[in-house]
């Protein structure tokens, strides 16, 4: 019995398709705040995604280094990237025109601020699809 053959699992391909689960939570969490009027929402899942897209800005770093990656790839990471430290300022900007609250439970997400997010997840989630099925598409990689 032969085992099948895995050369398709490679470092690209995990971190691109974790990236699309990146993006997904993304849209999931605007989507909460959404609902909570920009209160952050009490649910772990929003605090777990949380968590999760913040490391992300972490590990894109990281795999911008660590792995080989196709050069369209490479797009994935310096998306992410990019989007996080703009997402920051752009954030604290927004908050800034309210004015910064003195505890979390206070804390209003702009809607402007959601909208950039969302945006976002949705181009990256295409970023990703593309970047996973170029080995099959006439494209130059």
């Amino acid at each position: 019995m032969q085992i099948s053959n895995l050369d398709w699992l490679t470092p690209q391909f995990i971190y691109v398709t974790l990236s699309a689960v990146v993006a997904v939570l993304i849209w999931i969490e605007g989507e909460m705040l959404k609902k909570t009027a920009g209160k952050l929402p009490k649910s772990p899942l929003f605090k777990l995604s949380s968590l999760l897209d913040t490391a992300w800005f972490f590990v894109s770093t990281v795999a911008l280094y660590m792995i080989d990656l196709t050069p369209l790839a490479i797009a994935v990471p310096a998306a992410y990237s990019i989007y996080t430290v703009f997402g920051w300022v752009y954030g604290t900007r927004l908050l800034k025109r309210k004015g910064i609250p003195d505890s979390p439970q206070d804390l209003v997400i702009p809607t402007k601020y959601i909208a950039y997010s969302q945006s976002f997840s949705l181009i990256f989630f295409a970023l990703c699809i593309l970047v996973l099925s170029s080995p099959w598409l006439p494209i130059a990689t």
